[in-house]
């Protein structure tokens, strides 16, 4: 029987698919629906789950957590606009830190993903051009078992392309700011994704690379445990 996680605020299944790649049973929970996530997928309110798993694990019969909390908080695009504005209100909620909060006491394995800049405990970095990918997209990734990510591989990469928005391809060059944004069919490609091609969740997806990598590591945690 395979293990089991829980992918919390889990969007289209980016982080879930690394997971069923390395080994994992997923089930995906998140409180907007979620068309393209490719596994079980629960309506749920993640904090109010995440309470009712570390309340009683054996229940809900899950071997590890993973959450990928809202990220805009945390963004350099956001945090700038704070300072240029010197608000101090913020659109955007903290769901980082209640969802740390829970996981201090959270008997199973887990382990958080968030963007750069997040306030996260003794994080690690993950890289697209560690794993070949056209993408960089630097992620964060905490947890309570031991991560080691393989080094970027900027040199190798060349030339990164960005995904993000809900708009189309384009390249720029300097002196109007140089960069390749690609789109659709091709942006999943440079993510590693072969499940969907919709761009919203393209723009916010992890690659699967990432969380395979560490699914071996989780999955190695719970062989020797």
């Amino acid at each position: 029987m395979r293990p089991r996680i829980v992918d919390l605020y889990c969007n289209a299944g980016g982080c879930a698919v690394g997971y069923h790649r390395a080994g994992f049973d997923v089930v995906g929970i998140d409180i907007v629906p979620q068309p393209f996530f490719p596994f079980p997928f629960e309506l749920r309110d993640a904090l109010t789950f995440l309470a009712e798993l570390i309340a009683d694990p054996d229940h809900l019969g899950f071997d590890a957590v993973h959450a990928s909390p809202p990220c805009k908080l945390w963004t350099v695009a956001n945090r700038v606009h704070r300072a240029n504005t010197a608000t101090l209100f913020d659109p955007h909620p903290d769901m980082l830190g209640p969802t740390l909060e829970l996981l201090a006491d959270c008997p199973i394995p887990w382990v958080v993903e968030n963007v750069p800049g997040a306030p996260m405990p003794n994080p690690v970095t993950y890289c697209g051009s560690s794993f070949g990918l056209r993408v960089r997209r630097h992620r964060l990734f905490s947890s309570n078992v031991p991560l080691t990510p393989p080094p970027c591989n900027h040199a190798a990469q060349g030339q990164p392309v960005g995904v993000y928005g809900n708009g189309g391809a384009w390249t720029r060059t300097a002196p109007g700011g140089g960069g390749v944004k690609v789109a659709g069919k091709e942006a999943a490609a440079a993510l590693g994704v072969d499940w969907t091609d919709h761009q919203p969740n393209l723009s916010q997806m992890i690659p699967p690379a990432y969380t395979e990598h560490i699914g071996e590591q989780i999955l190695a945690s719970l062989t020797t445990s």
